[in-house]
């Protein structure tokens, strides 16, 4: 498997969570938030994302008609 590239991937992510250890390691982010039900930041318009609702029901309702 290719290392995980978080130098790149830190410039795309939306995640305003400060204390996350997990920002741009997407690996580690993703298995964190499906563990708990829920999707990461990057899933997520900004707007959205601030709210820290990362839940399965929030993305299905936002993306439901689109």
């Amino acid at each position: 498997m290719n290392k995980c590239r978080s130098d790149t991937n830190l410039s795309r992510c939306n995640c305003t969570w400060e204390p996350c250890s997990r920002k741009g390691v997407c690996c580690e982010c993703l298995a964190y938030h499906w563990s708990n039900r829920e999707l990461p930041a990057c899933f997520f318009p900004d707007a959205v994302e601030k709210t820290y609702d990362r839940s399965l029901r929030r993305f299905i309702s936002l993306y439901k008609e689109k």
